[in-house]
């Protein structure tokens, strides 16, 4: 099967006129993806909105950093996954390996929205750029709570607020597409709070 997602979504971006959702909102290994997440207790829309400003659905997409697969796990991440999650004689060439990346890359965004309390602005900043820098990030809201819109303005890595902005973005059309219900990027934001995280 050799659909070309990235390129799909690339040209339908390009549309002005005429927005095909199902086009720019592709839904491929469906029934992997819905399977995996409801095995773990995530949210679908939320692991398609990664996916997608991951890897674009690349089956062998690979980072400059050695990110690899649809949901462009790092090496290391993969190795510490894989052993919190009960995955039996990992290899790293097994990334390349459709369900074996969704069932480390899942895994791995439970875990990191576990630690942070179900902030999905949180756990996607920690798969980007870092769950330290995550919780770094999160000290600066003080004793208080802040919107999670005005607290992911203020990540200070411009390629990381980018990328929170527009995984709940995405999220939020596949919630939508998914439940054929009208969806809202400010409830699926939140708010943001000090309080300590979880061990990732």
């Amino acid at each position: 099967n050799h659909q070309v997602w990235d390129r799909c979504i690339n040209t339908s971006e390009r549309t002005r006129q005429f927005v095909d959702v199902k086009q720019r909102f592709p839904m491929p290994h469906e029934q992997a993806v819905l399977a995996q997440s409801k095995a773990i207790g995530l949210d679908p829309s939320y692991v398609y909105g990664l996916i997608r400003q991951e890897s674009r659905f690349i089956m062998d997409a690979r980072s400059s950093v050695g990110a690899s697969g649809l949901m462009q796990v790092m090496p290391k991440t993969a190795q510490w996954t894989a052993k919190k999650i009960g995955l039996q004689n990992f290899k790293l060439s097994q990334l390349q390996d459709r369900d074996v990346n969704i069932a480390i890359g899942t895994g791995y965004l439970k875990l990191v929205l576990d630690a942070f309390d179900g902030s999905m602005p949180l756990a996607a900043a920690a798969y980007n750029a870092g769950p330290s820098r995550s919780r770094n990030w999160r000290k600066s809201v003080g004793d208080g709570e802040l919107d999670a819109a005005i607290w992911t303005e203020n990540i200070p890595f411009s390629e990381t607020r980018n990328y929170v902005k527009k995984v709940l973005a995405n999220a939020t059309v596949y919630a939508a597409v998914i439940s054929g219900q009208a969806q809202s990027v400010q409830t699926r934001l939140g708010t943001v709070t000090a309080k300590a995280d979880g061990d990732v």
